[in-house]
């Protein structure tokens, strides 16, 4: 029997590690392998080092690389992809580089949409293949494909339907589920007159990930949820029905799998479903529909709105705007489990732009909530009782204000005799000679949020602001080679040491603009 340890001879807990030392001495002893044992220990602590050798001032962005392209380029998780996912360039070296490009396909083959799937640590999959990060693809003729993102090989094929035009790739469950949506279906005027059913509005394929394992086809019929239902989406577990109305129902996707669902599929073993014969996820078949939703399942949450509604929050809270004329660009919180009003939680910026601001729970999981106008940014915080039934109440965590001068709001005229006049000039909030805030961004491992600011003198200038994610305080701030035209789109992403803008140009033409983080002494 082993003598018990002292507590001075067992190893120190994570967080008993003293965290005074600098930069140079987590490297050092990192490569000395002095770390915690703790699970993410390390990983952490290598990207608390890389957040302060960012926020050196010794430390700049330069742009190191750019290309242009026709069609729309696309992020995810250092890889860029230009032409429909067909060409895909690693932005994880100094330089970005090009990994593979596929064959030239024709347009029913070319790929629509695409989800980036990232490998589980917590468990082992059958396949070595599984266990990879993989680019899940949907080719314009319903082939649903599971890529390498280093060779571009296909790893996987599941093909979805011969008869339904699947479009779109979105998460319901953020790697965990998935789901495929086809695209409206419009009825002739022949099959109305020849009595078909023209009822079903689209189709929903859904599956799990990891592996991919099919959970059910459903379609969604006007007969069942009305005759106003203009779209639907998958999200944590909830189906949400729009209406034309301006209506949002929500159903729970569980129950409905439940009491609709008449077989269970599995993709690759043999199917007899309703006289319908064949293999399930190959051509001809494809997969049938196995989630036939008869009558409509009980509403869980019903709202009628003037603009989007979003859900989250901690406890869950719902933002939206009423649909009544009154309160038109207001932002009202709601509690979701009795859809009470918060104190406090109607947030109006009374700005007068050209674009209007908007909102959205943040992306860090905290439950709080990013309000953004033209020159300021307010943080909210949810604040509840959780032993009692008071009302929540929103309260300012803290704001981020554009630096704007306080005297440009009016001229002093000095007239021919000496006479002095002051008149007031209105300028918009987002007026282009002012600092306006254009786009925010969360970037999770540094913690860090990305704050995109213009200014327009001679031309479109544009800056990334680093600020901290906890209270705001700006921490860098990078200028950009490029200007920033706001009369078209841009994405601007900062991973780790990288940035990248990507903006769409005149004629429809797309450009990519990669920064890399380097030392100021190096920087020519």
């Amino acid at each position: 029997m082993c003598p018990k340890q002292t507590p001075s001879q067992q190893r120190p807990l994570a967080r008993k590690l003293r965290s005074s030392k600098n930069v140079c001495h987590h490297m050092d002893f990192r490569s000395k392998g002095l770390f915690s044992n703790d699970a993410g220990c390390g990983f952490r602590r290598n990207l608390g080092v890389l957040r302060e050798i960012l926020l050196n001032d010794d430390t700049i962005f330069k742009e190191v690389w750019t290309k242009m392209s026709k069609s729309p380029i696309s992020y995810e998780s250092g890889r860029l992809y230009f032409e429909n996912y067909r060409c895909c360039y690693t932005s994880q070296q100094a330089k970005p580089r090009l990994m593979y490009e596929l064959p030239k396909c024709s347009k029913a083959e070319k790929i629509e949409d695409a989800l980036f799937l990232q490998s589980p640590l917590e468990r082992t999959l059958p396949s070595s293949s599984d266990q990879q990060p993989s680019l899940l693809a949907l080719s314009a003729n319903s082939w649903l494909c599971r890529i390498s993102p280093d060779t571009g090989d296909v790893l996987q094929r599941v093909y979805l339907s011969p008869q339904h035009k699947f479009r779109y790739l979105s998460w319901d469950d953020s790697q965990e589920t998935i789901y495929a949506k086809s695209i409206q279906k419009k009825p002739s005027a022949l099959a109305r007159q020849a009595g078909l059913d023209v009822s079903v509005l689209m189709h929903l394929a859904v599956f799990q990930v990891f592996p991919l394992k099919l959970i059910g086809v459903l379609e969604i019929s006007k007969q069942v949820f009305g005759n106003t239902v203009v779209d639907v989406a998958l999200s944590q577990g909830v189906l949400v029905v729009s209406h034309s109305t301006k209506c949002v129902r929500l159903y729970s996707f569980e129950r409905i799998i439940h009491m609709f669902r008449t077989k269970e599929l599995v993709v690759g073993e043999p199917c007899d479903l309703s006289g319908t014969q064949g293999i399930v996820g190959e051509p001809p078949l494809g997969i049938p529909v196995n989630i036939h939703i008869t009558e409509a399942p009980p509403v869980l949450f019903e709202v009628t709105y003037h603009e989007g509604i979003q859900i989250g929050g901690n406890p869950f809270h719902f933002i939206y705007t009423p649909s009544q004329k009154k309160h038109r660009g207001t932002h009202h919180i709601c509690s979701l489990k009795d859809g009470t009003l918060a104190k406090n939680g109607v947030q109006d910026m009374n700005c007068c732009s050209l674009e209007s601001d908007w909102i959205l729970f943040h992306p860090d999981q905290s439950g709080r909530i990013i309000h953004v106008g033209p020159n300021i940014i307010n943080v909210l915080k949810i604040l509840t009782e959780w032993d009692g039934d008071n009302q929540s109440e929103i309260a300012r965590d803290f704001s981020i204000t554009a630096q704007r001068d306080q005297n440009s709001a009016s001229q002093v005229t000095v007239t021919s005799s000496g006479r002095t006049v002051k008149r007031r000039v209105h300028q918009l909030d987002d007026d282009p000679e002012h600092e306006t805030f254009r786009m925010v961004e969360y970037e999770d491992e540094l913690d860090l949020l990305t704050v995109v600011v213009t200014r327009r003198e001679e031309s479109g200038e544009a800056a990334v602001c680093l600020h901290d994610n906890n209270n705001g305080t700006m921490m860098k701030r990078i200028l950009l080679q490029e200007s920033w035209d706001e009369t078209y789109s841009h994405q601007l992403i900062l991973d780790r040491d990288t940035i990248v803008h990507i903006e769409q140009g005149k004629n429809n033409n797309f450009c990519c603009h990669v920064y890399k983080m380097t030392p100021r002494h190096i920087k020519e």
